[in-house]
């Protein structure tokens, strides 16, 4: 599932548990990070994380009566895998066109890892 179309709650809680990704969080932990920035009702967060297994985008151990929580994948490969999607949606000049499209909006410091990836492809 692409991270574009979790909700913003979702994201957020994907977002610090990427803090430390090789690492478990539990849910009260999630909660006391994210109720710090906004309101939020610890059963929200419990449900949240439950909700992010269910689509395969954290994985969970349990730990005595409660579980722990950690992402499944890196932020890059979900990036990776939200930009293959989106290219698999174009086929033809319409893929070349959004290709380009894409790197016109690139800043420089993207353009030059976008070289450095293509460069690495090619070795």
């Amino acid at each position: 599932m692409p991270f574009s179309q979790l909700g913003d709650l979702e994201r957020s809680v994907m977002e610090r548990l990427w803090l430390a990704p090789e690492t478990y969080a539990t849910v009260r932990e999630v909660h006391a990070d994210l109720a710090a920035e906004r309101d939020l009702a610890y059963t929200t967060v419990m449900t949240v994380l439950d909700r992010l297994e269910r689509k395969g985008l954290v994985v969970r151990e349990r730990d005595g009566r409660a579980y722990r929580y950690r992402p499944r994948g890196s932020r890059a490969a979900m990036t990776a895998e939200i930009l293959h999607e989106t290219r698999a949606d174009f086929t033809g000049h319409d893929r070349a066109t959004a290709l380009v499209a894409f790197v016109e909006g690139a800043s420089p410091e993207d353009a030059t890892a976008l070289r450095a990836a293509l460069a690495a492809l090619e070795d």
